[in-house]
């Protein structure tokens, strides 16, 4: 196809090429009549900009903020953000920059303090991991207010009206995953299910959702199969943890089979491996080194991935499409829900970008 240049546009329109420029580019001084025509011309032109070299013509530099919960190393998060920097790289030629901005979980202060920070520095475009509803709704009001386009990860809450929104289907995948241990725990009497908890109550909304699809699943199939809660403190040492696996499977001899929400599972397959017990499993989520190494071992029965670091990335580069290049985006992108084992693990990682 051969390229039109802004040279042609005017000589179709009956312009100046200063004009084209302007329309093209939207900017002021244009008449009303003037720009009829360039648009008319490019019509008939079918003229399709590089929005690309648009956009490197500008040099202008963008900042975008990620509102995201303080974790440790090793957590779903950090793969996340591992995400984020391959995205900021991928478009460097665009001067993108990421500011992440942690907040405490289940502290409302704190996802305050985080998003007023934010909203004073005026970023062209932010991430938010949901808090609470009401208290997220105050900052996606204000973001609305400054039209600041925002996409949501992790929790999905559409009544906000973000740009985007990227995150597995939770219900689905507890219900999945719930399906997945059935086919190798049918015959239990009874199982575990493993959380980590801080002030009563597990550290995520996601782990809430799933727990729901995961017990609808059992209701359903296996009503008589006994689910046994265990518990531990979100900050503990690894001798207090040990402490408290040993007398749960002492309590309860007839579980071999156990499943977490979290991407925790480690914590319990790394015990079974230090003491050799090769009757009971473990499953849960998300490929952190730990838990693949578990999984490489045999005390991890499967994982979920959730693609952390797909998300990470796909975040960062929806903004850059719908900012920087002024394109539609899809409003809500649930990732894959897939099921590693042994066999599988390596190939996930070589299959990212």
């Amino acid at each position: 196809m051969e390229k039109i240049r802004i040279k042609d546009i005017a000589e179709r329109a009956g312009v100046s090429v200063g004009t084209v420029d302007r329309v093209l580019h939207n900017r002021p001084n244009v008449s009303k009549p003037a720009r009829e025509k360039v648009e008319e011309a490019l019509k008939e032109m079918n003229y399709q900009p590089n929005v690309y070299a648009s956009a490197l013509a500008y040099n202008k530099s963008y900042v975008f903020n990620m509102l995201l919960p303080q974790h440790e190393s090793e957590a779903y998060w950090e793969e996340i953000e591992q995400g984020v920097k391959k995205a900021i790289d991928v478009r460097r030629d665009f001067h993108i920059d990421v500011k992440l901005l942690y907040y405490e979980r289940f502290n409302n202060a704190s996802f305050i303090e985080k998003y007023t920070e934010c909203l004073s520095s005026n970023p062209n475009g932010v991430i938010i991991v949901p808090a609470e509803i009401e208290v997220t709704r105050e900052f996606t009001d204000k973001l609305h207010e400054l039209q600041i386009p925002f996409i949501m990860l992790d929790s999905y809450m559409p009544d906000l009206k973000p740009l985007s929104f990227f995150g597995q289907d939770s219900f689905c995948s507890g219900y999945f995953a719930a399906k997945m241990l059935m086919l190798i725990a049918s015959n239990q009497k009874e199982i575990m299910l493993f959380k980590q908890i801080k002030d009563g109550r597990v550290t995520s909304k996601q782990q809430v959702n799933r727990e729901v699809g995961f017990r609808h699943y059992m209701h359903d199939h296996f009503p008589n199969i006994k689910i046994t809660e265990f518990c531990i403190p979100f900050k503990g040492t690894r001798s207090e943890y040990d402490s408290m696996i040993k007398e749960f499977f002492e309590k309860h001899p007839d579980v071999h089979h156990c499943i977490t929400l979290n991407s925790k599972a480690h914590i319990i397959g790394e015990y079974l491996l230090r003491n050799n017990i090769r009757d009971i499993q473990i499953m849960g989520y998300d490929m952190v080194a730990k838990n693949a190494e578990c999984l490489r071992q045999d005390s991890i029965s499967f994982l979920i991935a959730q693609h952390a670091y797909m998300q990470g990335y796909n975040c960062v580069d929806s903004l850059f499409k719908a900012i920087v290049l002024n394109k539609k985006v899809d409003p809500t992108n649930y990732m894959p829900i897939e099921l590693l084992t042994k066999e599988n693990v390596d190939f996930y990682r070589r299959t990212q970008l």
